[in-house]
């Protein structure tokens, strides 16, 4: 499965089962994107990303661990 920047939620699970015991209330957005980025399935413009996007994935994810 290839994940995109539109692929919030399933980002957001990668992310915490890559980043075990990261909170991601206080991960900046340059590491936030440098890791989606680096995810095995990611397969996206870098390009394509913005704030609106990693701001919701930091919300998933911090749904996700919640």
């Amino acid at each position: 499965m290839q994940l995109r920047w539109t692929d919030v939620n399933e980002i957001a699970i990668e992310l915490s089962e890559a980043h075990n015991g990261v909170d991601p209330q206080y991960i900046n957005f340059v590491d936030l994107r440098n890791w989606v980025m680096a995810l095995p399935e990611f397969d996206d413009d870098p390009g394509r990303c913005g704030e609106k996007i990693l701001e919701g994935i930091q919300m998933a994810w911090i749904e996700e661990i919640s």
